[in-house]
């Protein structure tokens, strides 16, 4: 008995079934007309269906621009899709839906680019690269058609270019709506001159500079009027020329460093740029004697060899004068190695001790080989002092000097 309803249940979910089905069949009985799937970028593109719904269809299309919903034309059970003409300019997949109340139909329709050429676009990155074969700069480059497609793939692209009196040429291929080729230097600097042909059209001229790769380690050398630590006169130091690995000449404008370390370790820094490969720096000569070890570097690339550069003392003893009331302390004349009075400007230095203690210190320059130092009653009262002097590396002392 209990078999007996299991199948009159099951034969009524069957007929049930069959008859949704034969319901939705009716509603969704309509035929694609359109047979033609591929077209040419600008031509119009519409879509026919024949058949009858019972609910309002529309046609759903999507394409790299964007989606969009089309509702038809409809005459004699035939329903329009006319796509926009924004679509059919674009290049690519165009996927449809037809809708209503559910999908009733899909598809894909495929718009091809034009044949003909209307402008080439070029890039090209870096503009500068480095001398030997191992950098190199990558043109892209994208024929497109009138209404700004990209060619087809397998398109055939020519790329020219000259490098000092080499010509080269090569063909490549569009891939994915692009075609590109990696553009390696020479050993040897100068400037690449490249342009691009697609179908007869010719790109303008594009330049990309091969500039010298880093330097390589050079020597370096000094020259100057005396050896004399007068305070006054100019060392200069200049490198050999400084070139790559492959023989060129750096670019000017490198920056060269030059460190001076004197006798106790203290360093000084002088630094220049190449003209021709050739850096160039100055150094003011010490007012005492002094020992010098130098070198260069162009910073993280190369460095020199190490000179010694010494200077010898130019100024021997000088006198000291003191006032009538010895408030006026008279320094000079300071001679300097051919007994000539030292420049303006030497430095001459006082210290003032007081107790053994060191009270107060004065700097004055010289002028026409002398240095002049007032003592204020109010800051040195009555008392004891005593007097350090110090100019171009000598120093004299005066002790025990009284002030009333």
């Amino acid at each position: 008995m209990q078999l007996k309803y299991f199948y009159i249940v099951l034969f009524l979910l069957f007929f049930v079934t069959n008859n949704k089905q034969n319901s939705s069949d009716s509603d969704h009985d309509i035929e694609l007309l359109t047979m033609q799937t591929s077209y040419v970028a600008g031509e119009d593109i519409s879509l026919q269906f024949k058949g009858n719904t019972n609910a309002s269809v529309y046609l759903l299309c999507a394409n790299s621009y964007g989606t969009i919903v089309v509702a038809p034309s409809i005459e004699n059970s035939i329903y329009s899709f006319q796509l926009p003409q924004s679509f059919a300019n674009k290049s690519g997949t165009i996927n449809w839906q037809l809708i209503n109340d559910s999908v009733l139909k899909t598809g894909t329709l495929y718009v091809n680019p034009q044949p003909k050429i209307k402008a080439i676009e070029t890039y090209i990155g870096p503009p500068s690269i480095e001398a030997g074969a191992t950098d190199y700069t990558m043109l892209v480059t994208i024929p497109t058609d009138h209404l700004d497609n990209p060619l087809a793939d397998s398109t055939e692209v020519t790329v020219k270019h000259q490098f000092l009196d080499r010509n080269f040429k090569d063909n490549i291929i569009m891939k994915n709506g692009i075609a590109y080729k990696n553009i390696y230097s020479e050993k040897e600097h100068g400037r690449i001159i490249i342009s691009t042909a697609c179908l007869e059209l010719n790109s303008k001229e594009y330049n990309v500079n091969v500039v010298p790769a880093i330097p390589t380690n050079f020597e370096i050398d000094y020259s100057r009027i005396h050896q004399y630590a007068d305070g006054n006169q100019i060392t200069t130091f200049s490198t050999s020329e400084l070139k790559d690995r492959y023989g060129n000449t750096v670019s000017d404008g490198t920056f060269v460093n030059f460190y001076l370390t004197n006798s106790k370790g203290y360093k000084s820094l002088t630094s220049g740029l190449t003209i021709n490969g050739i850096a160039k720096a100055k150094f003011l000569h010490p007012d005492h004697e002094e020992n010098f070890e130098v070198k260069a570097y162009v910073e993280g690339m190369a460095e020199s060899n190490t000179i010694d550069i010494s200077y010898k003392k130019a100024i021997g003893d000088f006198e000291v004068n003191f006032s009538e009331d010895k408030r006026t302390l008279t320094v000079g004349p300071i001679k300097s190695f051919m007994n000539q009075r030292v420049p303006d400007g030497l430095n001459v230095s006082l210290k003032i001790f007081k107790n053994d203690t060191i009270d107060d210190t004065f700097i004055k320059e010289t002028r026409h080989g002398f240095a002049t130092f007032k003592l204020n009653k109010d800051r040195f009262p009555k008392g004891e002092y005593n007097f350090e002097f110090y100019a171009a590396g000598t120093t004299k002392s005066f002790t025990a000097i009284a002030y009333e």
